[in-house]
Formats: C-alpha cells, structure tokens, sequence
C-alpha cells in the first residue's frame, strides 16, 4: 500500500532570479534594434566630439531632415525586407512620382492635386506590378525590380524629354493648389528658433503607423509569417500573394510621399535624381536589423538606421571631411552592422 505526501511547494533557488536575468538580457539582445541603437549612439559621440558645428540644433534639425527623406521609403523597405522580399526599384520610383505629378498639372494646365492623384495611382502600380509578378512567376524579386528599375529609369529621362523638352520639369509654383500641397509634403514650423521640416512629423508618424501594424496586428503576423516561410504560412492559411503585393504597393506609396516632397520642396524635378537611393533605403532597413533572408526585423531599427545615415551624410561635411570617402564609409557601415546584429544575434540565442 502507497502514500502520497504533499511536500509542499520547493523553495526558490537563489539562481531562479540569475535564469530571470539572463533571460531578461536575452530578450534584449534579441530585439533588431539594439546593434542600431549602439551603432547610432557611437556615431553621435564621434562627431559631436570631432564636428563643433555638428552640436548647433540647426545642425540636428538638418540630420533629421535628410535622416527624413531616406526613412520614410524605409519604413516600407524595412516592412517588405521582413516579408522576405527587395525592391531595387525605390530609388527611381520616387523620382517617377514626383515627375507625374509635375507634368501632368503643368502640360494640362490642371489643378495640382489632380497630378499628386494621378501620382499616387501610378507610384501603386508600380508597386503591384512588381509585386504580381514576383508572386506569378516565382522569380526572386531582386531580378523583377532590377528589371523595372531600368525600365523606370528609362522613362523617366524619355518622357520628360518628350514632354518638356528637357531633362527636367517645369516650374509649377504658379499652378493653382501648389501652396496647399506645400503645406502638406513640405512645409517648415519653427522651434526654439529652429526651423523643422514637416517630413521629420510624418516619418515618425509613418514609423509608428508600421510598427503598430507589425507588432499588434494579424497583417503584421502575417507578415513576419510570410518572410520566415512562405509556404509554412500558406500551409495555415495565411493570405501569402495578397500579402507581399500589399508589401510592394506599400513601398509605392511611402515612394509617392516622398516624391512629393521633393517637388514641392524645389518646384522643379531632375529626370536623373534617384538613381542609388533604392541602396540606402535596404542599408538603413539591414543596419536596423532586417534579415536579408526575412521573417525578422524592425520598423524602428530601420528608422536608427536612416538616423546613422543622416548623421553620417552631414557629419562628414560639418567635420570637413572628404566627402569623397562616405560611400566607402557607407559600405563599411553596412558591413559593420551585419557582422554586429549576427553576433548579437549569436549571443542572444547562447544566453537562452
């Protein structure tokens, strides 16, 4: 015959509370941001100590404007990077935007929103084209966009030839509904005698939109889903085409925004600006801790990583540095924050 005896609960070992420590490390070691955040905080010590005229707050108000123009197409490159996919078609596709809007107010003598409209129509299907036919014909989209990105390129230069006769587009200051576009893409407001761009309001409103959307939503489970595994995620019914199409269009719009603070910021656009900047928005995504491979990654670290490239871009001026050596230092930068984020990656997973 057999007795149960209660014996009660165990006492908690001391080591209970080191397990909760390390775990707690762990987790913070594990988030995508932290190799940008630690990236960002030495590059901001370097040239506040080397740069005096980088310490001015008219000097950080400049960094955030830059830091602004580039993170706003990396919010949704940082979305579209997470969802295991590229798009090298960004760069020019703002461009491609920013001269619709242009031309078709000016040569049709139109109000201005009917060419910001007719904009935004064509920065979206830009994106869906390129994400239909990733999610057709099962070619990775590297090679789609790299396609679409000459073709893009292309156009752009041909038609605005066509059009204008020029290389670039015509003044369109004067056309009815120029200035209220202004206020809305690229208006300034003063604080503590600091002028502030408005794009610097609505990256972060962009930022936080995106990560909401990743971090409390189903389409940002989906989305994590999708670029760790494809096929796992359509295995459990996850709506995998439908997400990365809504992946690139996202990428159109975020480019049509900043399209149109670029040519209501200047009232005129180049035909050949662009080109290159599709490179800066995945080094500020991979730098805030994308994978190249999907399924991880950051809205905020890719906002970080736009942040190190403003300060990197206007820091080599205010140090009178050589510009010619910044995309040397672009590339170490990228390299750096890869070989960071996999160790700290490494050491996360080790500390579990």
């Amino acid at each position: 015959m057999s007795q149960t005896v209660d014996v009660g609960t165990p006492p908690t070992s001391p080591d209970d509370e080191r397990v909760a420590q390390r775990s707690t490390l762990s987790r913070l070691l594990a988030r995508p941001e932290i190799g940008a955040l630690a990236g960002a905080v030495v590059i901001f010590i370097i040239f506040f100590i080397v740069a005096p005229p980088f310490r001015e707050p008219s000097s950080l108000a400049t960094v955030l404007y830059v830091s602004s123009t580039y993170g706003i197409p990396a919010v949704a490159v940082a979305l579209l990077m997470i969802g295991g996919e590229f798009d090298l078609s960004a760069g020019v596709a703002v461009t491609a935007s920013a001269l619709v809007a242009s031309m078709v107010s000016y040569q049709l003598s139109a109000n201005m929103f009917v060419g910001v409209l007719v904009a935004l129509v064509v920065a979206l299907l830009i994106g869906f084209i390129n994400g239909y036919l990733v999610v057709k014909t099962g070619i990775p989209s590297f090679l789609v966009t790299l396609g679409t990105f000459f073709m893009i390129r292309g156009l752009n230069l041909a038609i605005t030839k066509i059009v204008t006769g020029n290389v670039g587009t015509n003044d369109v200051s004067d056309i009815a509904g120029f200035e209220t576009a202004k206020n809305i893409f690229a208006s300034q407001f003063t604080v503590g005698g600091v002028s502030i761009r408005i794009t610097l309001l609505w990256w972060i409103l962009f930022v936080l939109i995106a990560t909401w959307v990743l971090l409390r939503t189903n389409v940002g489970n989906w989305i994590f889903a999708v670029g760790g595994s494809a096929a796992s995620a359509r295995a459990v019914g996850v709506p995998v085409n439908k997400v990365k199409i809504g992946l690139f269009m996202t990428v159109g719009f975020m480019c049509w925004f900043t399209g149109m603070h670029i040519l209501f910021a200047f009232n005129t656009v180049q035909s050949g600006i662009g080109i290159g900047n599709e490179f800066i928005y995945i080094v500020a995504a991979v730098v805030g801790g994308c994978l190249l491979t999907g399924g991880y990654g950051s809205v905020i670290g890719a906002a970080i990583g736009a942040f190190i490239f403003g300060m990197t871009n206007q820091g080599i001026v205010y140090a009178g540095w050589n510009p010619d050596w910044f995309y040397f230092f672009l590339g170490a930068l990228l390299l750096g924050a890869i070989l960071f984020n996999n160790f700290i990656r490494q050491r996360a997973e080790a500390a579990r």
